[in-house]
């Protein structure tokens, strides 16, 4: 079994509700949630004229192969109603592979650690509330260190 941890996002519909059920679609044969972070509310990044996003992070544990695990996430997505239109845009669901052990995945489909993930706050804060202390595997600094060098953005604790 990997430990690998999950971003999942979302800025359309009933937002706290769709993290939610993709948490209770994540948790099939093959792969077991072990610990969800509090729920935060983050300002969009890159394209900012739509609703914020509610995010959270999710500690899994698994048996399925880093492509195998990318299906799953796919499936859901589109079970859910995702539908990519504007890059970077509103979305119902939005899940990412953030880490897969200390693997290292380039391919055309997938790149694990996430490419992106030490530029977003809305990663590394709910990450940092689940491993401060994990070592990001090509970056070398703990979750904790990218969090403190993270570019600025408006982040805050739900509470509905």
């Amino acid at each position: 079994m990997r430990t690998l941890y999950l971003s999942l996002g979302s800025n359309i519909g009933d937002r706290e509700a769709n993290l939610h059920a993709a948490l209770e679609r994540l948790a099939a044969p093959g792969l077991r949630v072990l610990r969800v972070s509090p729920v935060y509310e983050t300002e969009p990044v890159d394209y900012t004229d739509q609703r914020w996003f509610l995010n959270l992070v999710a500690e899994a544990d698994t048996d399925l192969f880093p492509l195998q695990l990318l299906a799953r996430v796919n499936r859901i997505e589109r079970a859910m109603g995702r539908v990519r239109t504007v890059p970077k845009g509103p979305r119902i669901i939005d899940i990412d592979i953030l880490l897969y052990g200390h693997a290292k995945v380039h391919s055309e489909r997938l790149e694990i650690p996430h490419p992106r993930m030490a530029e977003r706050r809305f990663v590394l804060a709910p990450l940092a509330d689940l491993a401060p202390d994990l070592r990001h595997p090509v970056a070398h600094r703990t979750v904790r260190e990218l969090l403190e060098a993270a570019p600025p953005q408006v982040i805050r604790k739900f509470s509905p």
